[in-house]
């Protein structure tokens, strides 16, 4: 597994008690705000390739990434 799919991945875990809404968007906001560009962009091109490996919470993150 990639590292961006398990750091996503342990992030969704954490907010795993919200809604599946609002959780999308704090991982989303999280991933906006601590991860390098390339990272973001190596999650990105994850999600692009069949989101194998990747929680539906974290995809549900890299949908909202894409609109911001």
């Amino acid at each position: 597994m990639h590292a961006e799919a398990r750091l996503v991945n342990d992030i969704a875990r954490q907010f795993r008690h919200l809604t599946p809404e609002a959780a999308a968007e704090q991982i989303a906001g999280h991933v906006a705000r601590f991860w390098d560009p390339r990272m973001r962009a190596r999650l990105l091109a994850l999600a692009d390739a069949g989101s194998e490996g990747l929680d539906p919470l974290a995809v549900a993150a890299v949908a909202v990434l894409r609109r911001w």
